[in-house]
């Protein structure tokens, strides 16, 4: 082929002229990232300087946070400067970033650089999606952004930065800006800064004082601001909960029957139970852990300090408050978790709170209320099932405190009487007790293979789908163990298959553990 592409000549338009400070800002929603890329704009212009600023929005619900960029240059001679529209990897003079692992994705980026970049960072968490929906533990390291910014930049200037913008009635946007004035990198004072600031109209007072301390916090070493707690509103005293003699009862048994090392975490699961259900549920609890630390006592536990009881105790009363839709309305009606959203939101006096949440249920959580013999009844008639749940499977906004939808769910969520003989609780039961079943028979042969079967309930948690695919992970874990289970080193490979099942959502490591063990155990 014949190149016939038309080639002209582009010679420089002149020598080059000086850089432009070129400022990236990295923040997610709520934390006046906009805000912030807006009085740096100001700053520069205040002065004469042509300045210009663009984003590029990240993705929604925490995955990615919002680029700002900003490049800023007095005009030579006259003449305007030509700007770029998006930060270049190793030419950004200062990275701020309004959250730790923020700053981490800066360093991958390349757009912090130890020849050029200051790097100004709040090191508070806001975890993002991917650390929130993990099975197990998903928090990222902290400590790998700490070793990679000592290397990757210029200088830094990292403090909790939220905490200090929330003392004083800020966000954090007013901390950065005054982190940026005392770093000294754009050549304005700091009366210039304060001026930006007092020239907005809404919230002017506690940005200048956040900018005064943050200022101070870098200048002088200031020590950090804890943020104060919040002045609760309207609060009175709960009064007093009858005393029941009954849980009396139940406490003193506790005490008797179980050996101290198991008494913290057992307290803890039989108040967890009681408030599902009921004194004779919390009963049924310590009967339970009862044989369970027969069973322990039985294989030495008194050498190991009782670990099968604790982890019994712990992780039973997890199995035996399932959320099925009598628990989760229960728990949305209750005065606790208003007054809860109504701190975090920090609601004024006057001011009214409503909720409006996303709720899909399916015909199985629905059955699940149902008696246990026609729940069975229902299974067996999968046309009537699909013909039930084309109607029933739908998402809806409820409107959590409007009257209608708070008595519906205040309704249901009082059927707990009815929960012993539904076939949710049916369900439960039979798969609680063939774990415990497992776990019992694996402790006499081999004492920590029945501790790791026990904190294998870790991956059952969660509600509709969320439950389903716990539950599955749960039930290969298992299968997968009994193929193991006569080796000595049993005990490593259900740890193994347990972290593996935590660690990702799709269960993609779980497979790969499982088809190792059968490659040696067929």
């Amino acid at each position: 082929m014949r190149d016939e592409t038309v080639r002209l000549a582009l010679p420089a338009a002149g020598e080059a002229t000086e850089r432009p400070i070129s400022i990236a800002i990295l923040a997610m929603g709520g934390q006046g990232g906009g805000v912030l890329t807006d009085w740096i704009v100001q700053l520069a212009e205040n002065h004469g300087w042509v300045a210009q600023s663009t984003s590029v929005p990240g993705v929604a619900q925490r995955t990615g946070a919002t680029i700002y960029y900003i490049e800023a240059m007095p005009p030579l001679d006259g003449r305007k400067p030509i700007l770029s529209l998006m930060p270049t990897p190793g030419d950004v003079d200062v990275v701020m970033a309004a959250e730790f692992m923020e700053a981490g994705r800066s360093i991958l980026r390349g757009l912090v650089t130890p020849d050029r970049t200051t790097l100004i960072a709040s090191n508070h968490r806001s975890f993002a999606i991917g650390e929130k929906i993990a099975p197990g533990d998903g928090i990222a390291d902290n400590g790998a952004v700490r070793g990679a910014i000592g290397v990757a930049a210029k200088s830094e200037i990292i403090f909790d930065m939220n905490a200090l913008a929330i003392a004083h009635g800020s966000v954090i946007s007013a901390a950065m800006f005054g982190a940026l004035a005392a770093t000294g990198v754009l050549p304005f004072d700091r009366d210039s800064y304060l001026a930006v600031i007092r020239a907005g109209e809404k919230g002017a007072k506690a940005s200048v004082d956040t900018f005064q301390a943050a200022f101070d916090r870098v200048r002088i070493g200031a020590p950090d601001v804890a943020a104060a707690p919040r002045p609760e509103k309207n609060k009175q005293s709960p009064s007093p909960a009858p005393f029941d003699p009954r849980l009396a009862k139940l406490l003193e048994r506790l005490k008797h029957e179980l050996p101290q090392p198991a008494r913290d975490l057992a307290h803890a699961g039989l108040k967890k139970v009681v408030d599902f259900q009921d004194i004779a549920y919390g009963a049924e609890y310590l009967d339970i852990l009862s044989g369970l630390h027969a069973a322990d006592r039985s294989a030495g536990g008194a050498d190991r300090g009782f670990a099968f009881t604790r982890m019994a105790a712990k992780y039973l009363a997890n199995a035996m408050t399932y959320d099925d839709v009598i628990r989760v309305a229960d728990l949305k009606t209750r005065s606790a978790r208003r007054a809860r959203i109504e701190g975090e939101l920090e609601l004024a006096q006057g001011q009214v709170l409503q909720t409006t949440e996303f709720m899909h249920p399916r015909m199985e959580e629905v059955m699940g209320v149902l008696p246990a013999g026609f729940g069975r009844w229902l299974e067996t008639r999968p046309r009537l099932m699909g013909w039930l749940d084309r109607r029933v499977n739908k998402g809806r906004r409820v409107r959590t405190y409007s009257l209608p939808w708070f008595l519906a769910l205040y309704v249901v969520g009082g059927l707990r009487g009815l929960r012993r003989r539904s076939r949710r609780h049916a369900i439960e039961t039979a798969h609680r007790d063939e774990w415990l079943k497992a776990a019992t028979e694996s402790v006499r042969t081999n004492y920590q293979l029945g501790v790791e079967i026990l904190q294998c309930r870790r991956l059952v948690k969660g509600y509709s789908d969320t439950h389903s695919r716990g539950l599955s992970k749960f039930d290969r874990t298992l299968a997968a163990i009994t193929l193991v289970a006569q080796r000595e080193d049993a005990a490593d490979w259900a740890r193994r298959l347990r972290e593996a099942a935590l660690k990702d959502g799709p269960g993609k490591q779980l497979d790969g553990v499982i088809q190792t063990i059968r490659s040696f155990a067929s």
